[in-house]
């Protein structure tokens, strides 16, 4: 079998993914891999037959998204003609993980795809989502990367065609210790605001993952590190708890580690905001960004917050099994056809 991946690289959830996930997927047959986006910093440790600048999201530095740099670097022409040349039908099997492009190129081209990954899963009516409900994230997630079937990925099976998240082997099957430091997240801040806010609480140690550095370097009771993906795996695996943006693969890592979390979705990003719910619907707090009473937060969530006991239904070999057999072949598929948004 001949199986096209395409993963999108605005993020380093995605990559992340992508790299446990090959492995098993190659179990299957051939797989080539389609790298869509250009501001992740992990690389993906596999040859990449095809490569696109994507659609990318920017941020501001100080939490949220930056809409006119998103939309100044967005080229639509640019993604139509490489849609047009993807070749999609090539393939006996198109897995796409919320890539716009192979979406696009299997929409031309009438071929069937499968959306596989977190985004798949809000599909589903059942995914905790806000009161005030955003029509343009509803749309967005749910017409960004059309498929004619999704297979989800969430914390929680909220659904019949949602499967628990991939957890890395390392994250599995390591130890677990608490080496009294925080771990910190936060891509979506600049460091010297990060800094700013850390600074005073001398009580704690933190290590803080930045895109912005090359080399590690302390501040008083702040060591900044490049983003890695070895060295974010043992400060996760041995920190006292992480403070992290709402995306999904970080926070469930963590979840699955035992880790207390607390989590502060990037303002202007839906999704974030929905998994900030689901999180908190499980016990894990949120803040809505880092400002004057964030010391007092930190304090409170150190001193009241219990890690919440978390265990991974199963593997990612059991994930990838589950969704081959939902996966059919190629002349069985029938296109999904364009719905209403979930909620209505």
């Amino acid at each position: 079998m001949k199986i096209l991946y395409s993963v999108q690289a605005t993020g380093n959830g995605h990559i992340s993914r992508a790299m446990e996930i090959l492995p098993h997927l190659k179990q299957y047959g051939s797989v080539d891999l389609f790298l869509s986006g250009a501001n992740s910093t992990l690389m993906l440790d596999a040859p990449v037959r095809y490569r696109s600048k994507g659609v990318c999201f920017f941020y501001t530095g100080s939490g949220s998204l930056h809409y006119l740099n998103t939309i100044k670097r967005f080229a639509p022409l640019r993604v139509l003609r490489e849609a047009r040349d993807l070749p999609v039908e090539k393939y006996d099997l198109v897995i796409n993980d919320f890539e716009c492009i192979t979406s696009l190129a299997c929409a031309m081209k009438k071929i069937p795809s499968v959306n596989f990954g977190h985004q798949a899963s809000f599909m589903s009516k059942k995914i905790p989502r806000p009161k005030d409900r955003s029509l343009i994230g509803e749309f967005v997630l749910q017409h960004f990367a059309r498929a004619s079937q999704y297979v989800g990925l969430h914390f929680k099976c909220y659904d019949d065609f949602i499967l628990p998240p991939v957890i890395k082997k390392s994250i599995l099957l390591a130890e677990k210790m608490d080496r009294g430091h925080i771990t910190i997240y936060l891509p979506s801040f600049a460091d010297h605001v990060v800094m700013k806010y850390l600074r005073p609480l001398h009580d704690c140690r933190f290590e803080v993952f930045s895109k912005e550095i090359k080399r590690s370097y302390a501040e008083r009771n702040i060591t900044f590190i490049p983003v890695d993906k070895e060295a974010f795996n043992q400060s996760l695996i041995q920190c006292h708890g992480i403070i992290t943006n709402a995306g999904f693969e970080t926070p469930a890592e963590a979840l699955s580690l035992g880790k207390r979390i607390l989590v502060i979705p990037i303002r202007g990003q839906y999704e974030q905001l929905c998994n900030a719910i689901a999180l908190e619907e499980m016990g894990v707090p949120r803040i809505n960004t880092l400002d004057a009473g964030f010391n007092q937060t930190f304090h409170r969530w150190m001193n009241e917050m219990k890690p919440i006991e978390y265990t991974p239904e199963y593997s990612t070999s059991g994930i990838i099994r589950d969704l081959m057999r939902r996966c059919r072949q190629k002349e069985e598929f029938v296109p999904q056809p364009l719905t209403g948004l979930a909620f209505n």
